[in-house]
């Protein structure tokens, strides 16, 4: 089992920076993969970004130049550093984990469903 919880979220104005973190307790063999998700209110929950253990990384369109995900694994902590931040960023931001092959999957996804670690999520909110 694997434990995520996610802290740094906040409300911002249009522009702004936030820094999200997640830390990663229990089984850390099963977060070989990270990622960071979001729900808007009304929306399903997309996959932001997404990285190995090793530090390879993969983006959804949306973060693309904008969010940083990276990884410290000594202390088992994961972060997305998001910038030029805009209203349409607003959203509760998840942490998710899963093992090098998981169901059948060794490669990078940004879908939930190959995720069966989540934290509890941050909620950010910008303002125009």
């Amino acid at each position: 089992q694997v434990q995520l919880v996610e802290s740094g979220g906040g409300s911002v104005q249009s522009g702004g920076s936030l820094r999200l973190s997640c830390a990663a307790s229990g089984d850390t063999f099963s977060t070989h993969y990270m990622g960071w998700f979001r729900q808007a209110p009304g929306k399903e929950r997309e996959g932001v970004a997404a990285i190995n253990r090793p530090g390879n990384t993969a983006y959804a369109d949306s973060g693309k130049g904008r969010f940083t995900i990276s990884r410290d694994n000594a202390k088992n902590t994961l972060y997305l550093e998001m910038k030029s931040l805009k209203p349409e960023d607003t959203a509760m931001y998840y942490c998710a984990a899963r093992p090098r092959v998981y169901r059948g999957l060794s490669e990078f996804s940004l879908r939930e469903n190959n995720y069966p670690y989540w934290g509890q999520g941050t909620q950010v909110t910008v303002s125009s």
